[in-house]
C-alpha cells in the first residue's frame, strides 16, 4: 500500500512539474497562431481557428530572419571561440592540478555585465568593429569561455594519468596528447560543453542590446520592437519567441542522449 501511495505522489508531482515547465511554452506557441482578437480575448479560449499572419508579418513586414542569421553566426562564432580557447585550458588546469585559473574566468562571469559594456563600446568604436558581428562574438566569449572550461574539467580530471604519461614516452606533444587521445574520450563532455555555451550565446540580451548594431542585431533583441509604450503587438511577438526557441530545443533533442551521459558523468565526476 505505501509503495503504490508513494508511487502516486510521485506521479502527481511529475504532473504538477510538467505543467508549471511546458504550459507557458504551450500557451506561447498558440498564441503565435491566434489573431489578436483570440490572443486578447477574456477568458481565453483554447479552441479557435488557427492563423499564420503572425509569422508572415514577422518574416514578411521586418527583417527577423536576417535577425535570426545573425544570432546564429554570434552563438556559434562565440561557441567556437570559447571552445578553442576553454578546451585546452581546461586540460593544461587539470594536469597540472591548478585551481586558480578556473577560479579566475569565473569572476568575469559572475561580475555584472555592464561592468564590460562601457570599456568595450570604447574599445571597439576604437577600432573600428563597433556594431559588428566580430565585437559580439569576442564579447560574448566571455559567458561561453567559462562555461565549457567548468563543464570539461571533470572529463579531463577522469583521464588517467597512465594514459598521457604512457603517449609522453611514445614522444607525441601536449598538443598531439589533447587531440589525439584526450579529446576522443571526453566527446560526451565537449558536447555538452558545445550545446551549454550555444544556448547561453543565443539567450543573452544585454551586450547584443548595445554593441550591436542595423546589421548585426540579434532575434532576441529585434523581439523587443514589438514592444510598444502603448500597443504590444502580441501575435508577432509570440512568433518570435518560438522562432527563438526552437534553435535550442531542436539541438537538444537531436543529441539528448550525449548531453544526458555527459551530464551525469560531470556530475559523478565533479
Amino acid at each position: 500500500m505505501r509503495s503504490r501511495v508513494s508511487r502516486v505522489l510521485v506521479g502527481v508531482q511529475v504532473i504538477i512539474l510538467m505543467l508549471v515547465l511546458f504550459a507557458p511554452v504551450a500557451w506561447m506557441l498558440l498564441s503565435s497562431f491566434k489573431s489578436r482578437v483570440d490572443i486578447t480575448r477574456y477568458p481565453p479560449e483554447l479552441l479557435f481557428t488557427p492563423t499564420l499572419e503572425n509569422y508572415r508579418q514577422l518574416f514578411v513586414r521586418t527583417d527577423f530572419l536576417e535577425n535570426t542569421l545573425n544570432s546564429f553566426y554570434v552563438a556559434g562564432g562565440s561557441t567556437l571561440l570559447g571552445l578553442l580557447l576553454a578546451v585546452p585550458a581546461a586540460y593544461a588546469i587539470s594536469w597540472h592540478r591548478m585551481v586558480w585559473p578556473a577560479t579566475l574566468t569565473l569572476f568575469a562571469r559572475m561580475a555584472p555585465g555592464t561592468l564590460f559594456l562601457l570599456p568595450w563600446f570604447i574599445m571597439f568604436s576604437n577600432v573600428g568593429l563597433s556594431g559588428t558581428h566580430a565585437s559580439l562574438i569576442i564579447t560574448h566569449a566571455v559567458i561561453t569561455l567559462p562555461i565549457a572550461l567548468w563543464t570539461m574539467l571533470p572529463y579531463f580530471d577522469g583521464l588517467p594519468r597512465e594514459l598521457t604519461e604512457s603517449a609522453q614516452i611514445d614522444g607525441c606533444r601536449s598538443g598531439q596528447i589533447l587531440l589525439r587521445i584526450a579529446l576522443p574520450v571526453v566527446v560526451p563532455g565537449l558536447v555538452v560543453a558545445t550545446i551549454l555555451s550555444f544556448i547561453f550565446s543565443w539567450n543573452y540580451f544585454l551586450f547584443a542590446l548595445v554593441l550591436s548594431g542595423i546589421s548585426s542585431k540579434t532575434a532576441i533583441v529585434a523581439s523587443f520592437n514589438f514592444i510598444g509604450e502603448g500597443v504590444t503587438n502580441w501575435g508577432t511577438l509570440m512568433a518570435a519567441a518560438t522562432v527563438i526557441a526552437l534553435p535550442p530545443i531542436i539541438l537538444t533533442f537531436l543529441i539528448q542522449r550525449r548531453l544526458v551521459s555527459g551530464l551525469s558523468f560531470g556530475a559523478v565526476k565533479g
